[in-house]
């Protein structure tokens, strides 16, 4: 598989105009008229953020196909998997690429590691309405004009922070797309739900310990970062938070039901370290599992 370690190598592999900045490129779907990336699979060595319009043709990002026609910002972080098979783009839409040194001594080199959607998968895009494409295109044109202004020792503290204003704002419209597809994020849970109840019946807790939060969004065919947001987003609490609290449901009924020690309830429950076991339990309920079970007996 093809990996274009730098910015100047994908630009040179597939016939680009040649980049301003080695350590950040920017181009719009017009600029590259005409091309064709000659590698239909291949990786970054640097991050990309873009606003794509998709004609015809699919781009898979890992195993998720995406060809919505719809304005959807996609956020790449360095050497995750593109595959592209027979794309067709739209002429409005607009691609940024940043190499990790150019955020060196700047706040985004860690903040840029925070925002979850970096780790998205592409059918969980960021689809947007007219009046945040408009935003955004403000904001690339902004980036573009200092881009080719001359650089000079003000122009990277500037481009940061209009690539900071676009994180920023991408933040805010998934929290509206969360928001305004509340029947889509309830039916997420009831699904997480009933995938983590079947888990425990299925006696795959005994056979195979806790279930991971990537094990149930494989399940779920989304990414653990996306359902974790999702779910937050509606309940509050995050995937890990809702495995704690199932287990921690299913102990207190083997703890008020059975006569099994705690370190046997912990095994059952898939623990592999009982006293790991206790701390979350205290943790979540305020008293230990022996002091819980205590409390109900005669």
């Amino acid at each position: 598989m093809k990996h274009y370690k730098t910015i100047t190598e994908l630009y040179t592999a597939n016939g680009f105009p040649p980049p301003e900045n080695p350590m950040l490129g920017l181009v719009t779907f017009d600029d590259i008229r005409g091309c064709e990336f000659v590698e239909k699979e291949f990786t970054l060595g640097f991050y990309k953020i873009a606003l794509k319009k998709v004609k015809s043709g699919t781009v898979m990002y890992g195993k998720t196909k995406y060809d919505s026609e719809s304005g959807s910002m996609f956020f790449l972080k360095p050497n995750q998997i593109i595959l592209m098979n027979d794309i067709e783009l739209t002429e409005k839409g607009f691609m940024i690429y940043v190499h990790e040194d150019f955020l060196t001594s700047h706040s985004l080199h860690s903040t840029i590691k925070k925002y979850g959607f970096f780790d998205y998968e592409t059918n969980e895009a960021l689809h947007l309405s007219p009046t945040e494409e408009e935003n955004f295109w403000d904001i690339f044109n902004k980036i573009r004009k200092e881009y080719y202004n001359n650089q000079d020792e003000y122009s990277r503290e500037i481009i940061l922070a209009h690539i900071d204003a676009i994180l920023r704002y991408s933040q805010r419209y998934y929290k509206r797309q969360f928001l305004n597809r509340t029947v889509i994020s309830g039916t997420t849970v009831s699904k997480f739900t009933k995938q983590l109840q079947e888990y425990f019946e299925s006696g795959k807790l005994q056979k195979n310990g806790l279930p991971t939060v990537k094990y149930l969004a494989d399940e779920l065919a989304m990414s653990t970062r996306y359902l974790s947001d999702l779910l937050k987003q509606e309940t509050g609490k995050t995937a890990l938070e809702h495995i704690h609290i199932a287990l921690i449901a299913e102990a207190k009924n083997l703890l008020m039901n059975s006569e099994k020690t705690v370190a046997e309830t912990a095994y059952e429950l898939g623990f592999e370290n009982p006293p790991y076991f206790s701390r979350l339990f205290k943790k979540e309920v305020g008293v230990t599992p022996t002091q819980y079970r205590e409390q109900f007996l005669t």
